[in-house]
């Protein structure tokens, strides 16, 4: 029998020999005839999957076997506690499975703390959310973390307990299942590269557990560290040289790629995959829509790489999404990797990751609001932007980490652009080193050995709102208001889910206060993560101030786009401009068409006539943004940082 009729032979017996077990304690546990049914149809369809993805990871373990049955009866036990709303919820979704592909999507992103203090207080915020028109709200990390510093919450302590300041875990799933009746899906990061060091199985660790030491990386002295490190970059060159810490509690020395506080799990060791997999459906099971995968590309270690992006990573992100198919089928996986465009792709399939972050895009976008010029931003795009169909882009122009410049460096030589120069370059702009930049940034973690750097700063800091009101220069305050607009502008006609970052719909600006707090004074992406600024949202009907003026036509702008139908899913055309200066695509589903066309320079910029009718088509058109019907017979003249979105008149 060959290798691949042997596997599928194999998973059939192995799941003939243990669904008996499984529906034994299924029934034990109190579980109905229905809900057996419904977890044992989609259990047949995701095994053979399943079951070849666990065996290529675990098969040559001794008790592979007993992981995998321990792992079938907590999914059905997740299944079977699962709340009656979530399993309506999970049939409504699993016949309209790229739901998350409408028009109608737009997400939104806070940190609960910063924005109103506790889990409580946020759901009084839904009517604000729904006059935004977000469908989509990512709660940043909100669960027990160590004090102080903790990565901004990304050092997890517990999967399951909130951190107390902000409320509780009932509080959370109450108000996931009140923004759910509200229209609203709760996004969740899923921390499963690292724990911190005050996790429970940490705890154990330290205290000499050997089941528990195993689930991390430790070593008793220097050789296998140094041997890994002879391949490894490091992340956080200005917080450690190197990514491995010395525990004299323990005399270990423990891989933490990120923080000293965040110890990297071991997948290798099948105990740590079960045990991440129940995590992962507790949150499910509190009402969570889409779960973020912290730091992929990281999750697999391997001597003599780089230890990212090894083929076990998908494995394992593989395996989490046919465990979710299962016993929780609502749930999505959103990737975060913040790497080579290549490798951000080879996470995004139906079957791995259906959303993704789309960093290119963001980067590119403020690259090309620095050079003014669309060439690098439109080549790129040309040929990385499509996706598999069923996933979708999140596209963002910033989040609560930093800005890094992750385009390719052949993309870049391919339109005349030498890559480390122009990065250099771009750190200088965005970090106000650069004569003329009109940006507000701090720089992050610049590596003194490499020159690399990444850059912090809120969206309205950068693109020049922040110099123009401190200069009381009207012009360049208007300036940067319609950049503010013009990047917007394309994450929400470009094709998947825009995002907002909560408090940049007001223009909020840096806070440079961060700097009085030791515990997060070495931290520049505090500068990004202001508290709420109340008294911008208190403005923002007035058309008067620069809120108001932000709020209210980016608010237009949303409405616009739910009402347009070739704005859903993720297909996008780059087409030509002849104009260095203006980015050109058209998005189309049906017999909808919309052209949509972007000045990026301060100085009015003219498109042919011509061009118009190739890709509007047609003589008559018409500008959904301005309500102005706009002629073909004649170039079309871009006022500075303008954008049109133009269809055919009818």
């Amino acid at each position: 029998m060959h290798k691949w009729e042997r596997i599928p032979h194999e998973a059939a017996r192995s799941l003939a020999r243990l669904l008996p077990r499984i529906e034994q304690a299924f029934e034990a546990a109190g579980g109905n005839a229905a809900d057996w049914a419904a977890f044992e149809q989609r259990l047949r369809r995701e095994w053979p999957r399943l079951f070849e993805l666990l065996l290529g990871l675990y098969g040559t373990q001794y008790d592979f076997f007993y992981h995998l049955e321990q792992l079938l009866i907590a999914m059905a036990q997740s299944w079977r506690e699962r709340p009656q709303w979530l399993k309506q919820r999970d049939v409504v979704r699993e016949a309209d499975s790229e739901w998350f592909q409408s028009e109608r999507m737009m997400g939104g992103v806070l940190y609960v703390d910063r924005f109103c203090g506790t889990l409580n207080r946020l759901r009084e915020f839904i009517p604000y959310f729904n006059e935004l028109g977000l469908t989509y709200l990512h709660l940043m990390p909100l669960f027990a973390a160590p004090e102080g510093n903790n990565d901004g919450g990304y050092a997890v302590s517990s999967y399951r307990e909130v951190n107390p300041q902000i409320g509780t875990t009932a509080e959370l799933a109450a108000l996931a299942h009140e923004l759910d009746r509200a229209g609203i899906s709760l996004v969740l990061d899923f921390v499963f590269n690292h724990t911190s060091d005050e996790h429970e199985w940490a705890r154990r660790a330290q205290a000499g557990d050997p089941d528990y030491q195993e689930f991390y990386f430790l070593f008793p002295d220097r050789t296998m560290p140094d041997a890994y490190e002879r391949t490894l970059r490091e992340i956080f060159p200005t917080v450690r040289r190197g990514s491995f810490t010395w525990r004299p509690d323990m005399q270990r020395w423990v891989w933490t790629t990120f923080n000293s506080f965040q110890w990297d799990l071991n997948y290798a060791n099948p105990a740590v995959f079960r045990a991440m997999a129940a995590e992962m459906l507790f949150l499910a099971n509190l009402g969570v829509a889409v779960l973020r995968l912290d730091a992929v590309p990281f999750i697999w270690k391997r001597m003599g790489t780089n230890c990212e992006n090894q083929p076990e990573a998908h494995q394992i992100i593989q395996a989490f999404n046919a465990i979710a198919r299962i016993a929780a089928p609502a749930l999505l996986f959103k990737s975060e990797a913040i790497v080579h465009p290549d490798d951000v792709l080879s996470y995004i399939s139906p079957h791995e990751c259906q959303l993704s972050y789309n960093p290119l895009l963001m980067a590119l976008l403020w690259e090309s609001l620095a050079t003014r010029e669309v060439k690098l931003l439109a080549h790129s795009l040309s040929h990385r932007f499509r996706l598999p169909a069923g996933c979708a882009w999140i596209n963002y122009l910033r989040s609560h980490d930093d800005i890094g410049w992750t385009f390719d460096d052949n993309d870049a030589r391919a339109v005349g652009i030498d890559p480390w120069g122009h990065r250099q370059f771009l750190n200088a702009f965005y970090t106000g080193r650069f004569p003329s930049s009109f940006a507000r940034g701090l720089p992050f973690q610049e590596n003194p050995d490499t020159g690399d750097a990444r850059v912090s700063g809120t969206l309205a800091s950068l693109a020049g709102l922040e110099q123009a009101l401190s200069n009381g220069d009207p012009t360049a305050i208007e300036t940067a208001i319609r950049r503010i607009l013009l990047l917007h502008s394309i994450i929400l006609s470009i094709g998947g889910i825009p995002l907002l970052y909560l408090g940049d719909e007001v223009g909020t600006l840096n806070d440079y206060g961060y700097v009085n707090d030791p515990a997060k004074a070495d931290d520049s992406r505090w500068v990004h993560r202001p508290v709420r600024n109340q008294a911008a949202m208190d403005q923002r009907y007035d058309p008067s101030t620069v809120p108001g003026r932000i709020f209210g036509e980016l608010v237009k702008l949303i409405r616009l786009r739910t009402s347009l139908p070739a704005l859903r899913d993720g297909a996008m055309e780059v087409v030509r401009s002849d104009n260095r200066h203006v980015l050109a695509y058209v998005r189309q589903t049906g017999a909808q068409r919309v052209l949509v066309l972007t000045n990026f320079s301060e100085y009015p910029q003219s498109i042919a006539g011509n061009l118009l009718r190739m890709y509007g088509p047609g003589v008559e058109l018409f500008d959904l943004v301005s309500d102005q019907p706009v002629s073909a017979n004649e170039a079309l003249v871009l006022p500075p940082y303008r954008f049109v979105w133009l269809t055919p008149v009818r």
